[in-house]
């Protein structure tokens, strides 16, 4: 989970650094470049992307644009 109180994480042996990056980054919400952010702005897109990654390689991505205005219609519990 994300740690939300800003404390440093204690220290952690060789190779884990990237992984507290990455999951830093996670919990920041800072996925995308700053390029692509831009350009989602200038379209207006709302909706949910999807990366697959496997060993560190992009395997899949993808879009769903309806994503918001479907989630108003059908509502989750009946």
């Amino acid at each position: 989970m994300c740690d939300s109180g800003g404390a440093p994480f204690p220290e952690q042996p060789a190779g884990s650094r990237e992984f507290l990056e990455f999951r830093r980054k996670v919990c920041e919400s800072e996925m995308l470049s700053a390029a692509m952010e831009r350009l989602l702005a200038a379209i207006g897109f709302s909706g949910r992307l999807s990366i697959v990654v496997q060993n560190g390689r992009v395997l899949k991505s993808g879009y769903e644009e309806g994503y918001f205005s479907r989630r108003k219609e059908r509502p989750l519990l009946s």
